[in-house]
């Protein structure tokens, strides 16, 4: 692993791990415009459709959380080339379905719900492109608030080294908490097994918009040592902000 800029470099603070256990469904229904989504009927109509069902899977005693998510906004990446050489193709998800468990072991009676069954059936015929991952988390800031008003990033990272990934994580976290009070972090990795695209996905949320977006467009570090730490050690970031289905 590479620091660049180690002036800059402050690992994230972080709390205890915890045993649960995530299902994570992404998908590309719609359309891109720049950085942001097209308006698109094919979106609204999956998510009125897969709203009830994430309800009724949230009602099972092993489910801690169902949320469903759709895309508002693609901020700066990095890494196109590095996809291109690894044969990874990039993230454009503006549809995402999470399941929080309260064990990584309740996973597997969750994928045999009639309710997920359904929703993924659904996404399946409706997308361009789904990305299904059962994951654990190895570190966290805090769980991620799901507040209906709050801000919510994924950003799908692609590197060839697991831990490299994970360590620079927690060095550009600790940025995102110094200048722009990120409250909540959890990165998801994939179970032994699973598709692995994405080494790792870090889920956060802010309570606003103006917290974390000028910080993005405005602080010179952003690029100077958040991106740059991605470039210099071989990592694909793929940032996109959604809000939560009401």
């Amino acid at each position: 692993m590479r620091v660049v800029n180690e002036h800059h470099a402050s690992k994230a603070r972080l709390a205890d791990p915890t045993g649960n256990g995530f299902l994570l469904l992404a998908a590309e229904v719609g359309d891109q415009f720049g950085p942001l989504p097209r308006p698109s009927a094919p979106r609204r109509r999956i998510l009125a459709r897969i709203g009830p069902l994430s309800e009724r899977l949230a009602e099972r005693p092993d489910v801690l959380e169902a949320t469903v998510f759709r895309a508002a906004l693609r901020p700066p990446g990095e890494g196109a080339q590095i996809l291109r050489g690894a044969g990874v193709r990039p993230a454009r998800f503006d549809v995402v379905v999470l399941v929080r468990t309260e064990s990584v072991a309740a996973l597997a009676a969750i994928r045999t719900d009639p309710a997920w069954r359904e929703l993924a059936g659904l996404l399946g015929e409706s997308a361009r492109r789904t990305h299904l991952v059962a994951a654990s988390s190895p570190a966290r800031i805090g769980d991620v608030d799901h507040g209906p008003d709050h801000w919510f990033l994924f950003n799908y990272f692609y590197g060839d080294d697991p831990r490299t990934v994970h360590d620079i994580w927690e060095y550009t976290a600790g940025w995102f908490q110094r200048k722009t009070a990120l409250p909540n972090s959890v990165p998801l990795r994939p179970l032994p097994g699973e598709l692995a695209d994405y080494t790792l996905i870090n889920h956060a949320s802010w309570p606003a918009l103006r917290t974390f977006l000028p910080g993005l467009l405005f602080r010179p570090t952003f690029r100077s040592f958040v991106l740059a730490n991605f470039a210099a050690n071989g990592i694909a970031a793929q940032p996109i902000i959604y809000r939560r289905l009401p």
